[in-house]
């Protein structure tokens, strides 16, 4: 017995040294990486709003991680990359991000109407239980009308997209800002599923909460470390990207590898509320033109109540 708590004390210290190594190199790697992005944008006369649409919003380790659970047939998992994904992006990462640094400046009208717009071919097309290879063939081809659509939008509302002194080193320090999240951020989802390991989930839950909060907890660094610069329509880019790239791109590849079937939890609750979470962060934005803490605690409060149904619909 006391083997089996020392055995389970340093596995605890473990995910624990995880944890803050994932942090630490987050925290360095998000400000490198900004850095980067805005001296790579002025370099080749990009706006930074493209660039981060664009860039980061393609995330590997979270489409790896759906088509490696798909391929397992742990579907509600593959499933929950992409749909949990979008839940914690448009209401967790959005509103930590507002909590931390208060964003001042919104997004454009077209903006906002691409992000609301674009899991909405999801939904569709999930309806019935199933996203076929065909199903997924469509919504990469959507992945293509929206991300365009969202870089020709002008991207903020207000304010310009220049920087009086880039750093040198653009592209290198882009890169390695990206290497630092990278490493970071999997330290962080294997420090933070190594707590939940211990936990009593389904896969379906577990992926849609955990495993998407596991996969994208640097996301909040991204919204952070730009708001803090002035520069919060540059955080609310890379939310509106990665909704874009989660509910159409990764989607659409997880189906054509592997046809995806959607269990009932999936399509009664996850589903759904990924439509929904994006057209909730539009309308805050919509109305108030910002994010400020009060906009944030609503958009924590919302999660917080979706992950508490999601678990006692699960039991």
């Amino acid at each position: 017995m006391v083997k089996g708590d020392r055995a389970l004390d340093r596995s605890s210290l473990l995910a624990i040294a995880l944890l803050v190594a994932g942090v630490i190199l987050v925290v360095r790697g998000v400000d490198t990486f900004f850095d980067g992005l805005l001296a790579v944008a002025e370099r080749f006369r990009i706006s930074p709003f493209v660039v981060t649409i664009v860039l980061s919003g393609f995330e590997v380790e979270n489409l790896a991680a759906g088509v490696a659970a798909n391929a397992h047939g742990l579907s509600g998992a593959a499933a929950g990359t992409f749909l949990g994904g979008t839940t914690f992006l448009a209401l967790a990462v959005a509103g930590l991000g507002a909590l931390v640094a208060p964003i001042h400046t919104g997004l454009s009208r077209p903006a906002l109407i691409w992000t609301a717009a674009a899991p909405l071919p999801l939904l569709l097309l999930g309806l019935d239980g199933q996203l076929s290879r065909r199903d997924g063939a469509l919504l990469v081809a959507w992945f293509a009308i929206a991300i365009v659509g969202l870089a020709r939008s002008g991207g903020p509302a207000s304010g310009e997209d220049e920087d009086d002194h880039p750093p040198r080193f653009p592209l290198l320090r882009l890169l390695l800002g990206i290497a630092l999240l990278t490493v970071g951020g999997q330290l962080l989802g294997d420090g933070l599923r190594a707590v939940v390991s211990r936990i009593g989930l389904s896969q379906t839950l577990l992926g849609n909460t955990a495993l998407a909060a596991a996969v994208e907890a640097e996301e909040v660094a991204r919204v952070v470390a730009p708001a803090r610069r002035g520069r919060g329509e540059l955080g609310l880019g890379n939310v509106a990207g990665t909704v874009v790239h989660f509910a159409a791109f990764n989607a659409g590849l997880i189906a054509l590898v592997r046809p995806l079937p959607l269990d009932d939890a999936t399509r009664h609750l996850h589903l759904p509320v990924a439509a929904l979470a994006p057209a909730l962060l539009v309308l805050l934005l919509a109305a108030r033109g910002r994010l400020g803490r009060t906009e944030g605690a609503i958009l924590v409060g919302l999660y917080v109540a979706y992950v508490a149904g999601a678990i006692a619909l699960s039991r």
